[in-house]
């Protein structure tokens, strides 16, 4: 069974591709995830990407793995929960990683 996962995708005024996720990233829904990522990687037209983390309440290694492929184009936004989690597994270091407040 999967765990409920909504990724969207939009653009911002400024034409950046902003990809939202909802609800948890685990290994039974990563693979959804990785296509939703290159999707919006595809759409970005080689101008970074948003990733609005700020409506995910979990994300397992599973998850944090597919983002690794696209961090030289993506910056990430990031609710209070999450943010403890992207630095330890290094993401603060190699990409712009932004809280929600």
């Amino acid at each position: 069974m999967s765990t409920p996962l909504t990724c969207t995708t939009g653009r911002r005024p400024d034409g950046a591709v902003v990809l939202t996720a909802t609800g948890e990233i685990d290994m039974s829904n990563a693979a959804d995830f990785a296509t939703a990522l290159t999707t919006a990687d595809d759409q970005s037209d080689g101008i970074p990407f948003v990733v609005d983390l700020t409506g995910v309440e979990y994300i397992d290694s599973a998850g944090l793995a597919v983002l690794f492929p696209h961090v030289d184009r993506l910056r990430l936004r990031s609710n209070n929960l999450l943010a403890p989690v992207l630095t330890i597994a290094g993401l603060d270091d190699i990409t712009t990683v932004a809280d929600e407040s």
